[in-house]
């Protein structure tokens, strides 16, 4: 296996990259003295992938089986991986998000076995009928439980308005009608159609050379098929389908999420300048050293909760404000005005240059966590970037770029607010 190497910029610390023999990208950052180290195998596969194409066959599949997939990969006709990584003193965990899905363990020792454990995993489906009906009850818990969490009530309600028609909009372990039709028939046909080597990465970071993980791989890995999967998003429409949505739960303060929505066009991929400029704004707007926040603050129409985030993928992306409020209106409209000051007033040089100072210092900090390397090189992969070069990124922003995000991305026309009120209110 051929390994090229990757300066991370102004770090001087490099990245070897390659493709294995099987067709799995493989990404290695070596922490020399680092304690811990961490894996992870992730699958560019995430709970919008309901409806894609295979060899020209259209397949459409109920909401929430990424998410179910992913829980059942554990259990496999060797007994519970769990139980495999509880021997080898790992700590192993997954997750599913609206565009990937992700295996992993960390560990401080048994490196090489707890990796044998992670492949093996990932390659060996093994779904039954009892054992997805099993999975059905515990899944469905998780949903009831969710459905009791008013910020994610809140954050849903939102995305619900700002996507007519884009999977996002959905939860991404679906609902209790959706996962009700998933059979492990369904299960298989989706494992078989994304969990190809082809569509997949792993990422490791800590005192491991690369020769152990090459040495892992030639030995696990099967060799993958040509990956023939097409993504098949509906169209979206430019607009918003409500600007306001009111539920009702038991909650001691008012929650909200306000999203402004903005026009993706083409297939939707945001550079790593853009990116970067969308995380610079919002420190801008809102930040905690932003005059505005200072304002809403001495007012009381925020606490310590507020916090805002640039929410984006294929075929979406909206600028995300969220936290508790008596008059979440109130803040929506604040949230507008200092939109519209930027625009008519322009940035401020110096706040540029501290803000973008402080991304900066952010993304060099992050290269001490190895769990954070790790992801950031997967998600680097799957976007097709460099490993690491947002951190070029940020260096070299500039206050145009974020003007242009200011003025094209950030949609003040296009703003939902969900609130989430106390009931009786």
């Amino acid at each position: 296996m051929k390994l090229e190497t990757f300066e991370i910029p102004y770090t001087g610390e490099t990245v070897l990259c390659g493709v294995h023999e099987s067709g799995l990208p493989i990404c290695i950052l070596r922490k020399e003295g680092y304690r811990s180290a961490y894996a992870t195998v992730a699958v560019r596969y995430g709970s919008v992938d309901n409806a894609f194409s295979v060899d020209g066959r259209l397949r459409t599949v109920p909401a929430g089986i990424a998410h179910y997939l992913e829980h059942k990969l554990f259990e496999s006709e060797d007994g519970d991986a769990f139980l495999q990584y509880a021997q080898t003193g790992a700590n192993a965990n997954a997750y599913t998000s609206f565009q990937q899905t992700a295996y992993l363990f960390s560990c401080t020792e048994n490196f090489e076995r707890s990796l044998e454990i992670l492949l093996h995993l990932v390659q060996d489906p093994y779904f039954t009928e009892e054992n997805v009906e099993k999975e059905r009850g515990i899944i469905g818990q998780e949903i009831r439980m969710c459905a009791d969490d008013p910020d994610r009530l809140a954050m849903f309600n939102a995305l619900e308005m700002l996507y007519a028609a884009h999977p996002v909009r959905i939860d991404i372990a679906g609902t209790q009608a959706s996962i009700a039709e998933i059979t492990p028939q369904l299960l298989y046909d989706c494992y078989s159609a994304f969990y190809n080597l082809r569509n997949m990465v792993l990422t490791v970071c800590g005192d491991v050379d690369e020769k152990t993980v090459t040495a892992v791989a030639d030995r696990m890995l099967k060799t993958a098929p040509p990956l023939a999967i097409e993504r098949r998003l509906p169209q979206e429409p430019t607009t918003v389908s409500a600007h306001r949505r009111v539920a009702h739960m038991e909650v001691a303060a008012p929650v909200f999420h306000i999203g402004f929505k903005e026009p993706v066009t083409g297939n939707g991929v945001h550079t790593g300048q853009e990116l970067m400029a969308a995380q610079v704004l919002l420190e801008l707007l809102c930040g905690h050293a932003s005059p505005l926040y200072a304002d809403l603050m001495a007012k009381g129409l925020i606490n310590e909760t507020f916090g805002s985030g640039y929410f984006e993928g294929a075929g979406f992306g909206a600028f995300l404000f969220s936290g508790e409020s008596r008059d979440a209106d109130a803040v929506a409209a604040a949230l507008v005005a200092e939109i519209e000051r930027m625009r008519r007033d322009g940035i401020d040089g110096e706040r540029f240059e501290e803000e973008k100072r402080a991304l900066f210092g952010q993304l060099i900090t992050g290269l001490n966590s190895v769990e954070s390397c790790a992801d950031w090189m997967a998600e680097d992969c799957f976007c097709g970037r460099k490993p690491f070069a947002l951190i070029d990124s940020a260096a070299k922003l500039d206050v145009q770029s974020v003007y242009t995000v200011l003025h094209k991305k950030l949609c003040t026309e296009n703003m939902a607010v969900s609130l989430v009120l106390p009931k009786g209110e």
